[in-house]
């Protein structure tokens, strides 16, 4: 089962929530928010950008996209997933899913989290790009590595069913406790997990659990 990454506001919380309807509901899910995942900014969010985004929530498309693609082009990774989005659903420009793969890319190279975890799910499900379980597990990863709960349970499930990895419950419960620590939404797949283990594995995947925090998530 699929889930998404915690958010503070409805509309994302209701986003997350939608990932426990499974995989395809997710996806679903992932398609209709590469807009709103964009506010996570690892970028310096300047008043040009703040215009796009009122004007897109005012549904004013053609004018959040004459904001949003010059800020895209300058590299601007929020403004890149906002793009993204609305080559996905053809807000303003033609439905285009590798134009849009090709913008979720290219934020992702800039370190954005949440553009890592999407790059992670079309690559894992070879929506707008080949299906590669290798590439899905990279991009999966770097975005755990951040912290990101999405991604860090995501890689839980993988490990669990031996998706693209070897199959490692120890593994898969310390990604899932991670995740808890980030989004306590998945604190029932935690234990669902747990009663499937053995007391010894439960251990070894909380000591892995605390080594991973001491390393920062790297290297987990």
């Amino acid at each position: 089962m699929r889930r998404g990454c915690l958010r503070f506001s409805a509309l994302l919380l209701s986003t997350a929530l939608a990932f426990f309807a499974g995989r395809e509901s997710a996806l679903r899910a992932l398609k209709s928010e590469e807009l709103a995942v964009a506010h996570r900014a690892l970028t310096v969010i300047g008043p040009d950008y703040q215009k796009g985004k009122a004007a897109y929530d005012a549904g004013k498309y053609a004018e959040a996209l004459r904001v949003f693609k010059p800020l895209a082009e300058q590299g601007n990774a929020d403004a890149q997933l906002y793009l993204a989005g609305m080559y996905a659903r053809g807000e303003s420009v033609p439905q285009d899913e590798k134009e849009a793969a090709r913008w979720v890319r290219l934020a992702a190279e800039k370190g954005n989290a949440d553009a890592q975890w999407q790059q992670g799910y079309r690559y894992e499900t070879g929506d707008g790009v080949p299906q590669d379980y290798k590439e899905a597990l990279k991009w999966f990863r770097l975005a755990a590595e951040q912290g990101h709960a999405g991604a860090q349970e995501v890689l839980s499930d993988m490990y669990d069913s031996g998706e693209g990895v070897p199959q490692d419950a120890p593994t898969a419960y310390m990604w899932i406790n991670l995740a808890v620590t980030g989004n306590s939404l998945f604190a029932n797949d935690r234990d669902k997990l747990a009663q499937r283990m053995t007391p010894s594995q439960i251990e070894k995947g909380q000591d892995l659990t605390r080594a991973c925090v001491a390393k920062n998530y790297k290297g987990c």
